[in-house]
Parts: structure tokens; C-alpha cells; sequence
């Protein structure tokens, strides 16, 4: 690997291990935990491919542009990715997101995203698809501070999600 690919690089770097592919999703969380899109963005390759529920998009500049007008209408967004499956280059994640929309209705959404990387870690390949279910605020079962889920908080397999 180059310097400058050094440089690019996210770690952890394929091939995944069982280990590095749960880091690996625990990292993506806490990016979009984050609500940054520039820093979430950075993560792809500059050609990243997209569909995320019934878009289709590539590259940095749509990624950003997304998620700007995603977190614009979905506050206090607290999301939890767990590890479902992986290979050498592809991982694949379950999540739930909560959050509510301008008019103060809860919402949680399940998915799944299968990921594909090259070598330096970058996603190059993010397939999601998403459906969200009305619930009560009483329901809700994320309620950290805005930002990374706690260590100690509970995974979606053990909130029986």
C-alpha cells in the first residue's frame, strides 16, 4: 500500500475477521451517531455507490447532501447497528434507529445494509433498506445523550430488537 493509500486508509482493513467486522460496525455507528455528514462521508470511496431505501446516489458529495436533508427532518436520531454476517470485503449489518419527526411523533426504523470495501477499508458499496414503525415516546428504548451509544448500553439483541 502507498503512502498516500496509507494515508486514505480506514481501519479495520479487509480481510475481516468476526473481531474486526464487529469494530468495524461499531465504528459506523458511532459516525452517524455523530449526525456529521462530513465525517460520515469520509468513511466511502469519492465513487461510493448507494441505494438507501428507494434512492440511488454515488459519491461524497451526494452522501453529504443526504444525510444533511435525512438529520434535517429526523431529531434526536440515536441509532444501533449489530453485526449479521461477513467475508473477506463485505459485512453485513442489522440496525434500528429512533427518532422523531417536526411534529413530535416518534419513530423507530429497522434495516439491514450490506457493505462492500476496498482495500483501504473505504466502503465502496452500501445497500439499505429501511422501514420505519410509529411508536410511543414511552416506547422508546435509545435515550443516551446525543452522540455514541454508551459502552454499557444494550445492543439490539439484547433489547430483544
Amino acid at each position: 500500500m502507498t503512502a498516500e493509500a496509507l494515508a486514505a486508509a480506514r481501519p479495520p482493513l479487509p480481510p475481516f475477521t468476526r473481531d474486526s467486522a464487529r469494530h468495524k460496525a461499531r465504528l459506523a455507528e458511532d459516525a452517524w451517531n455523530s449526525r456529521d455528514p462530513q465525517r460520515v462521508a469520509l468513511a466511502y470511496t469519492p465513487d461510493s455507490r448507494w441505494r438507501n431505501r428507494a434512492e440511488f446516489f454515488s459519491g461524497r458529495e451526494a452522501i453529504v447532501a443526504f444525510l444533511q436533508r435525512k438529520w434535517a427532518r429526523e431529531h434526536e436520531y440515536r441509532l444501533i447497528k449489530e453485526l449479521w454476517a461477513f467475508d473477506e470485503q463485505r459485512i453485513a449489518v442489522r440496525f434500528a434507529y429512533e427518532w422523531c419527526d417536526d411534529d413530535g411523533r416518534w419513530f423507530r426504523s429497522h434495516g439491514n445494509e450490506q457493505w462492500e470495501f476496498d482495500a483501504q477499508g473505504l466502503m465502496r458499496r452500501r445497500e439499505a433498506s429501511i422501514n420505519d414503525v410509529s411508536i410511543a415516546a414511552s416506547e422508546r428504548a435509545f435515550r443516551w445523550p446525543a452522540g455514541p451509544r454508551p459502552a454499557d448500553h444494550p445492543g439490539l439483541s439484547e433489547l430483544g430488537l
